[in-house]
């Protein structure tokens, strides 16, 4: 499943980050790496962007940067 598939409420914990090069270092630069937990607080109206808790903060990703993330529920 992908943190794009996640509905709000439901936590996992990333397995991978399937992009490579500068966009999975960014994504890696904002917290989100293979084991870390993540939950999904809300998504926006038509989806795009999807507010994640990583790490104790809150962070938005694209809907493209979300379906690259891998995630174990």
């Amino acid at each position: 499943m992908t943190l794009k598939e996640m509905k709000p409420g439901q936590s996992g914990q990333v397995v991978s980050i399937g992009e490579k090069g500068p966009l999975k270092r960014r994504i890696m630069d904002m917290g989100i790496t293979p084991g870390t937990a993540v939950k999904v607080i809300k998504t926006a109206p038509l989806g795009d962007p999807v507010e994640i808790n990583v790490r104790g903060y809150e962070l938005s990703l694209r809907k493209e940067e979300a379906a690259r993330i891998e995630v174990q529920v």
